[in-house]
């Protein structure tokens, strides 16, 4: 387990930028994992093709807070694709003993000992699904 909850996954989960709720979200979206109960929620909104504001309001375990900390650290400025790919890339990482992911999500390589524990997956990956759903809610009122 010290895998896990090594230094920098409890420094993470201890400090998650942008918490809180939106404005008038372009999009928003919460996910839940029904193995451990963690919830967490994103909302945000986009200009110019990319994420201009970010508010993530968690209710989850260390890992989903982590993983929660590096989505709202650097999607400001983020296109759709590139928190898509993060998310596949998590993903992969955690299912199938990928590289993780690199580019402005590359912190997510901290949550690399996940893979052992495929219960704790889905709490690690919620932050990154509701992300993506939010954006679909975005892409759909633009359109």
């Amino acid at each position: 387990m010290e895998d896990l909850y090594h230094q920098r996954v409890l420094e993470l989960a201890a400090d998650i930028p942008h918490l809180g709720r939106l404005d008038q979200p372009d999009g928003a979206a919460t996910k839940v994992s029904r193995v451990c109960g963690s919830v967490v929620t994103v909302e945000l909104k986009v200009n110019d093709g990319k994420v201009s504001d970010i508010a993530v309001h968690p209710k989850a375990c260390a890992l989903g807070q982590a993983a929660t900390a590096v989505l709202a650290m650097h999607a400001i400025g983020a296109t759709p694709a590139e928190i898509r790919e993060a998310r596949d890339g998590l993903r992969a990482m955690l299912k199938d003993g990928a590289e993780p992911p690199a580019g402005r999500f590359w912190e997510l390589r901290h949550l690399q000992g996940v893979r052992d524990y495929p219960a704790r997956h889905v709490s690690t990956m919620l932050a990154f699904d509701a992300a993506v759903d939010a954006l679909d809610q975005a892409a759909h009122k633009s359109s």
